[in-house]
């Protein structure tokens, strides 16, 4: 699997969904995962707390996008959602205390092998249903 900074310089030919709101919010996600990765002490600290809001609000918009679209799937995609999220959530609590190795580690491995299966799955699904629906 391609590392984040892969990701980033192939979103054009890999990611691209075609819906311009949800290819500008899964550009800037991964152009901030590739500069939470790089980060060093408490810059590292700072971006994946900035990275935590940036998902928060990224799902958000979606989720509402698909309960105004009535998305057949919006419970499965919204799960899907609420675990990251909290595993979001356990890391920068631990983050916020200094232990930061873990966090580093499931951003770089599990957070970006689950925007590449989840990108091409589910948000596929939701940027054909969109585009059929609005």
């Amino acid at each position: 699997m391609a590392n984040l900074s892969q990701m980033v310089e192939s979103f054009e030919a890999d990611y691209r969904l075609g819906d311009t709101e949800m290819d500008e919010t899964h550009r800037a996600f991964l152009v901030l995962c590739q500069q939470t990765e790089i980060a060093k002490g408490e810059a590292f600290a700072q971006l994946f707390e900035r990275l935590f809001q940036h998902t928060r609000e990224h799902f958000a918009a979606e989720e509402a996008r698909m309960a105004a679209t009535a998305f057949s799937s919006l419970q499965e995609h919204r799960a899907d959602h609420q675990r990251i999220l909290g595993e979001m959530d356990r890391f920068t609590q631990r983050v916020k205390t200094g232990r930061s190795s873990m966090a580093r580690a499931w951003l770089s491995d599990t957070l970006s092998r689950w925007f590449d299966l989840h990108a091409r799955t589910m948000d596929s699904a939701l940027a054909a249903h969109l585009k059929a629906n609005t």
